[in-house]
């Protein structure tokens, strides 16, 4: 079984798509799908799909998706190339207390994003920045949009979708800090337009802008980042940028030699380096 999350849901047995039209069935194949190979409880599936004041007939209308999940995915192992003589029930199991949907080995998108961001996060400990920038690219390369973007999601999905787009932005920016580690700056420029347009109050990212633009000869516009990000937390939270970006701010008006030193590789203090790996 080949499951992908990491945009529109799509779970596939022997390469046979298994993803119902219905909103509902589809919910509770998204909910197994992220939960591959662990028991889901009968009660987060039907928080899932009916919030807190679920109608009395929800257990046996959450059975009545169950078996047409079942039905789809016999149809797939009727079609699609699987040994082994596996039966529905066997794929989508039912165990005490709720659902195990089976992935029999199969890919998985996040646990291969999982996987590749966390020797990602390794490399860059190791301070091996072209490897980091490498792994954490590949990692999210994984994502096609949205987490469960073709998804009408309650609230235990609406969690994992945080969960996961958290994980996606924590990613994002140590690969842009691998990036920047190895000169890149140029580069970064467009895409840290965008990301500090979408992501107004994301201090570190507003960081890693005006560092890129300051390494660019850019320090004017480098100083209206920090101005902007300034009235957006003051207006919008009533906060002032933290201490550290606003000594960033301090170096970048003094056009300071510390600055440019303490962003290269072999010349980071043990301040950059905790600033630079926080993220939100």
């Amino acid at each position: 079984m080949d499951i992908d999350v990491l945009g529109p849901l799509g779970v596939r047995v022997g390469g046979v798509g298994v993803v119902p039209s219905a909103p509902k069935p589809r919910k509770v194949l998204a909910l197994l799908a992220l939960h591959v190979d662990r028991v889901v409880p009968v009660g987060l599936l039907v928080e899932e799909l009916w919030g807190e004041r679920p109608p009395r007939s929800a257990r046996t209308t959450l059975q009545t998706y169950v078996l047409q999940l079942r039905e789809l995915i016999g149809v797939a192992l009727e079609r699609g190339v699987v040994g082994g003589g596996l039966s529905a029930k066997d794929v989508l199991v039912t165990a005490p207390g709720g659902y195990v949907l089976r992935g029999g080995g199969g890919v998985s998108d996040v646990r291969e994003f999982e996987r590749l961001a966390g020797m990602g996060y390794r490399a860059m400990d190791a301070e091996d920045f072209v490897g980091a920038a490498r792994l954490l690219g590949e990692a999210l390369g994984l994502w096609s949009g949205s987490a469960l973007a073709d998804v009408r999601v309650g609230g235990q999905l609406e969690m994992e979708v945080r969960r996961l787009e958290e994980s996606r932005l924590c990613a994002l920016y140590q690969r842009i800090e691998a990036d920047l580690r190895l000169g890149r700056h140029r580069e970064l420029l467009g895409e840290l337009t965008v990301l500090a347009s979408r992501y107004r109050t994301h201090e570190n990212l507003h960081g890693q802008f005006m560092l890129a633009l300051y390494r660019s000869g850019r320090r004017g516009e480098a100083l209206s980042v920090y101005q902007r990000l300034r009235q957006v937390l003051v207006r919008d939270l009533g906060l002032e940028p933290s201490a550290e970006l606003r000594r960033l701010q301090q170096a970048i008006l003094k056009t300071s030699d510390t600055t440019t030193r303490a962003t290269q590789p072999e010349a980071r203090s043990a301040g950059s380096r905790e600033r630079l790996a926080r993220v939100g």
